[in-house]
């Protein structure tokens, strides 16, 4: 079963490592931000989303703590990134909206955690992995986790050019007052 579930999250994580590549290569063509919102643009971008991040967790649940690491680390580092990066990518999506986080047209968000990365739900999110990857002490998780983590450091890249065209000077000013990551 880990073996179905690592090449599952391998193939997820590695196709949408592959579309946000070509995104990035081609912004005209792009699949990510998505060119049309649709009433199918929510599955397809939350199915493949949640399944990632189940895999991630059931991994880590089937092989809790085989890496043997300290109670401490697990416990005392872990779970409280684990818990803060939860609260930040909630509070964001949350201020967001549901629709704008998945790629919907918008209004350029320049507050909260966005005064301070262009980016905060994506390292919350890579932060998140990382915790669980700490917490759950599961090698199983590792690789996967580590691929998500890719995707979620490209996915602003191929993000910008579409940001630059929606939101034009302002996007522009929010670039060069605030950095793409930390």
């Amino acid at each position: 079963m880990e073996s179905i579930l690592t090449v599952l999250g391998l193939a997820i994580a590695g196709a949408t490592i592959a579309a946000l590549l070509w995104s990035t290569a081609r912004p005209d063509r792009r699949i990510w931000p998505p060119q049309f919102y649709g009433r199918r643009t929510p599955v397809l971008v939350w199915v493949p989303t949640f399944a990632l991040f189940g895999v991630i967790l059931v991994l880590g649940l089937m092989q809790w703590d085989e890496m043997g690491s300290s109670v401490w680390l697990r416990y005392g580092l872990g779970l409280p990134i684990v818990i803060l990066a939860n609260l930040a990518v909630w509070y964001e999506v949350a201020k967001f909206g549901i629709e704008q986080t998945g790629g919907a047209e918008g209004t350029l968000k320049t507050d909260g955690l966005y005064k301070y990365s262009r980016n905060p739900q994506y390292i919350a999110d890579a932060t998140m992995i990382v915790g669980w990857l700490i917490f759950s002490a599961s090698p199983a998780a590792v690789p996967v986790g580590v691929a998500a983590i890719v995707a979620l450091l490209i996915a602003p890249f191929a993000e910008e050019p579409w940001l630059k065209e929606q939101y034009g000077e302002g996007y522009l000013d929010y670039m060069a007052r605030v950095r793409r990551f930390l």
